[in-house]
């Protein structure tokens, strides 16, 4: 596929030219493609992302810092796969680390965090988070000895209660951790309320924007926060996490690493040898994300192409959400109108586990819909989903259509109606 055919110079998404972009909905001999509803989960990969990580892999890999053509280019692969992700979030370069995914990154960076906590201090996480965004931090207060408080969930709006922050949030606080938007309830969170409040007693701030970089245009400097975490996977590319750190605090970072290994950022975080085929397709897919847009420089360009990948979803959303609310056979754990949410959507049905549901699809109309906690599963506990084997969650994507769409209500009715 040549470059002007991954080009979408258009005012609204054309989502039939957008499909093409993506091998895995292509239909082949051996079956017909799957309709992907587990966008949540992780998201196909662009055409433009295997071709980047194809040619760097048939055009000779090398490890970094030697003389030779190839070593260089490697060099320089790292430094344009930083600037891509600096122009998708809005932040610095050098910024930017990579890692293996977002956990292991979190985990790494709280181990770094040890002489910033004492026993007298307090870390803020929330019920409602993917545990990844919880435990690294949870694990960071027990080594030292300090206290973990827990912004709750309201189980009537699932949402977050931030009415009591400043009772939560005090001198005391070293560390808030809060996630963007959830990956169960797609609730998108007011984290700017919660960043300004822990800034007033000068503790560092950790968001979790895995589910929302798919979905959201991203502003790493306006939000202010110290590190935000996200993964390449759900948003067309690799298997590869980022993490974005202040410079300010990055500097400070106790980094556990191997003596000879660089010290200054984002490097000292980077342990061992990247995947750097991976950072190639990272930067194919943000390349796709771009050429979804327009504007004059590529964080314009990146901004107009998420938008548009935006409004298609919420048109999408829009009659999801409408068909789901009217369904009394099912329990949908959603925010009420007039909160934001992603596309994202959990449900249950009384007396049916979970995968009973998300089996029966696969079978019978060839859907690809997730069942479980999805790691949320302190959310989960309070909710009392575990019993039924957690939720169905559908999750749309940009290349999801209105017809897709229309084939899941059909075979939801038709499911409540034989079972």
């Amino acid at each position: 596929m040549n470059q002007s055919q991954y080009t979408y110079a258009m005012h609204k998404l054309s989502v039939q030219q957008l499909r093409a972009a993506f091998p895995a909905l292509r239909e082949t001999g051996d079956h017909k493609p799957y309709i992907y509803f587990d966008g949540p989960g992780g998201t196909q990969m662009a055409q433009q992302a295997i071709d980047s990580m194809m040619a760097y892999i048939t055009g000779g890999m090398a490890n970094l810092h030697g003389a030779f053509p190839t070593s260089i280019g490697t060099d320089n692969l790292l430094l344009e796969g930083r600037k891509a992700v600096a122009d998708l979030l809005h932040c610095a370069p050098e910024e930017v680390a990579f890692g293996q995914n977002m956990t292991t990154l979190a985990f790494s960076i709280a181990r770094s965090l040890g002489s910033f906590i004492t026993a007298d201090d307090e870390v803020v996480v929330t019920e409602m988070d993917h545990r990844a965004n919880v435990d690294p931090w949870v694990t960071l207060a027990k080594d030292k000895a300090a206290k973990v408080k827990f912004i709750e969930l309201n189980p009537d709006t699932y949402t977050l209660d931030l009415e009591k922050l400043d009772e939560l949030i005090t001198e005391k606080t070293k560390l808030v951790a809060v996630g963007m938007s959830s990956n169960v309830t797609g609730t998108v969170t007011d984290v700017a309320r919660v960043i300004a409040r822990a800034k007033e007693v000068n503790a560092i701030v950790i968001i979790d924007a895995v589910h929302a970089v798919p979905h959201l245009p991203i502003d790493f400097q306006e939000l202010g926060c110290d590190v935000l975490l996200c993964s390449a996977y759900k948003f067309f590319g690799p298997h590869i996490g980022m993490a974005v750190i202040a410079a300010s605090l990055f500097e400070k970072l106790q980094v556990y690493k191997l003596a000879p290994a660089p010290q200054q950022i984002p490097d000292k975080l980077e342990t061992g040898t990247q995947n750097h085929e991976a950072i190639a397709s990272l930067i194919g897919a943000i390349t796709f994300i771009e050429q979804l847009g327009e504007g004059a420089t590529r964080r314009e360009r990146l901004q107009s192409g998420m938008q548009r990948i935006e409004e298609h979803e919420q048109e999408l959303t829009a009659r999801l959400d409408s068909f789901l609310r009217q369904l009394p056979e099912l329990k949908l754990y959603r925010a009420p109108k007039g909160i934001y949410k992603t596309p994202t959507f959990a449900f249950t049905l009384p007396g049916i586990k979970a995968r009973e549901v998300t089996s029966w699809f696969a079978e019978h109309y060839n859907m690809c819909i997730a069942d479980g906690h999805f790691y949320a599963s302190t959310m989960a506990d309070k909710l009392g989903v575990n019993p039924m084997g957690g939720w169905v969650r559908i999750g749309l994507a940009p290349y999801n259509t209105m017809e897709e769409v229309e084939l899941f209500e059909q075979g939801l009715r038709e499911f409540i109606k034989t079972h």
